[in-house]
């Protein structure tokens, strides 16, 4: 698993298509307002049938999940001042949970994902675009 972070805030988590780990391991913090998990059970292990509460929850930030299910996809990472910090290329069978921080993104191959985010969607208010400083902040080069 690869945490990505500035300044002491997860900006994003990724779980690489190639991990591997027996059991249940959950990578968020419990206060995430989205939690991200892998698990691996062997042929017949069982889950106890359950269902999930009614509970009020306070969210103030979306978070979402991208899983890549073909092709590549260039995710660009900015700090809450949408000044540009790096960039990572997933692959397919790749997972990121994109925490805090802004975000970006550019197709690199033809791209298949799958999104999953917080609702209601509240349009206009869900968030703010901003215009690129990747070119004039480009720390990899």
């Amino acid at each position: 698993m690869i945490t990505i972070t500035h300044q002491g805030n997860v900006l994003a988590m990724i779980i690489p298509a190639d991990y591997h780990a027996e059991g249940i391991h959950f990578f968020t913090p419990d206060d995430f307002s989205q939690q991200m998990a892998y698990m691996h059970h062997s042929t017949g292990h069982l889950i106890a049938p359950h269902f999930h509460n009614k509970i009020s929850r306070k969210v103030f930030y979306t978070q979402e999940t991208l899983f890549i299910r073909k092709g590549k996809l260039e995710v660009d990472f900015y700090d809450d001042m949408q000044n540009y910090l790096k960039s990572y290329v997933l692959n397919a069978g790749d997972v990121i949970l994109l925490a805090s921080g802004g975000h970006g993104f550019t197709v690199l191959e033809e791209l298949e994902m799958i999104e999953i985010k917080q609702g209601p969607y509240t349009g206009r208010q869900d968030k703010t675009r901003f215009i690129s400083t990747k070119e004039t902040n480009d720390s990899s080069q």
